[in-house]
């Protein structure tokens, strides 16, 4: 992810402590950087790291009004006639300060990974394909519920149309027809049952990834933090407190605009009455978009800020197919069989036989990428059994669906008879 991309931006104002006076121009703020422009010069006068702000605050005094400090290093920023209010500002600063804190919590972690052996590369590629296999497996079974459910509500209609034929086959017997009464009984038990398993798989529906975001809905000033759940089903915004401010379908979502990495727009279009569009940021949002790609592939749009982000994203994909396979068996197998690596070392110099014990993995690393192939192979056979009784399952409903179709067709041409 490149570092320099801008999130957002605001005109406002900054006490240049050194000259005693207010400069104008635009605070702006990266994934790990606040920074601040005069409007005149163009000069930097603020660029510090997140990481070394210890304080966000709403501060205010004689002289002056509605501003907002930032304590980096000891040393006080203060920033002032913050456009479009200062709320909005310090939501999102506050909000990204919050999840570099997080993060940076596994920063020993991180400085790890930058002396990480082969192994630890390979163990991270696999661990996030797997992750990214586990969420394609539970949209993937949303959708199989639905198809059992279509199935369902078929079996309900031609239910129906059974009753319907007998009510027709009565009004078309004679008056001195006997057996009238016994034709309207049978199935009109069965008809509270098949609501109740629909609500129940409802109820059942499991989170794919839920992150914290800062809601900006109608017009910009009006921002609040709150959350962003994804469900195979669709997508919900919630604020802090949990209470659901919307819930999109996934029929129900028109567009979704990725305008920066960080940054999306979802949007329900109606006729006659206003769109309902919420605009949602999240430091987490990188991690969101690739489940939104491949929920709403139809129906999502990357704006130029963000055509940057699909391309450094998909980029690796293209040797990951080929090269991490293979890379996968040569590691494990120096693993196995060592002295294959480090064979005729007789015309083989020190600094070479140096680097080729640097590429080999150890045992425990080894036995981490067996374990997590096992686990890839045994969802790779689930999710092909699961697409065979997919398949089956959309042959049935065709079949239902055509013999539906030709009852009511005959249904409809008994009834134009008795009119």
């Amino acid at each position: 992810m490149n570092e320099d991309i801008r999130i957002h931006s605001w005109p406002c104002s900054y006490y240049l402590d050194t000259r005693k006076q207010w400069v104008a121009g635009r605070l702006s703020l990266t994934p790990v950087a606040i920074k601040f422009t005069a409007d005149k010069t163009g000069e930097l006068l603020v660029d510090f790291h997140l990481s070394s702000v210890s304080e966000i605050k709403k501060e205010s005094s004689n002289l002056i009004f509605s501003s907002l400090t930032i304590l980096e290093n000891n040393t006080k920023h203060w920033f002032s006639s913050l456009q479009p209010n200062r709320n909005v500002v310090f939501n999102i600063l506050e909000h990204f300060w919050r999840e570099q804190l997080l993060s940076s919590q596994g920063a020993g972690a991180e400085a790890a990974a930058l002396q990480s052996t082969k192994g630890k590369e390979l163990t991270g590629l696999l661990t996030g394909s797997q992750k990214r296999l586990e969420d394609t497996a539970k949209v993937l079974h949303y959708q199989g519920e639905q198809f059992d459910n279509i199935m369902r509500g078929l079996n309900k209609i031609e239910g129906d149309m059974d009753v319907a034929d007998r009510l027709l086959t009565e009004l078309e017997s004679p008056s001195w027809w006997p057996f009238s009464s016994k034709l309207w009984k049978v199935p009109l038990e069965t008809k509270p049952k098949e609501t109740a398993t629909v609500s129940d798989s409802k109820n059942q529906e499991g989170i794919i990834i839920r992150i914290p975001v800062i809601i900006t809905h109608r017009t910009d000033s009006n921002v609040k933090p709150g959350k962003l759940t994804l469900f195979a089903s669709g997508l919900e915004i919630s604020d802090c407190n949990s209470q659901v401010i919307h819930r999109f379908e996934s029929k129900d979502v028109d567009d979704i605009r990725v305008h920066t990495p960080y940054e999306i727009s979802v949007r329900q279009r109606f006729i006659g009455k206003p769109d309902t569009s919420y605009r949602l940021l999240s430091a987490k949002m990188p991690e969101a978009i690739p489940i939104l790609e491949m929920q709403f592939s139809k129906k999502i749009q990357f704006l130029e800020d963000a055509l940057g982000f699909v391309g450094a994203r998909k980029s690796p994909q293209v040797d990951l197919g080929t090269s991490i396979w293979q890379a996968a068996t040569g590691l494990l197998g120096g693993v196995v069989q060592p002295c294959s690596l480090l064979g005729g070392g007789e015309g083989v110099g020190n600094d070479e036989v140096q680097l080729q014990k640097q590429e080999k993995i150890s045992q425990e690393e080894a036995q981490e990428l067996k374990q997590i192939l096992k686990k890839l192979k045994g969802l790779a056979l689930e999710t092909e059994a699961e697409l065979e009784r997919q398949d089956e399952a959309l042959d049935s409903i065709t079949t239902s669906v055509d013999r539906a179709t030709l009852n009511i067709d005959k249904q409809n041409r008994r009834i134009k008879k008795l009119t």
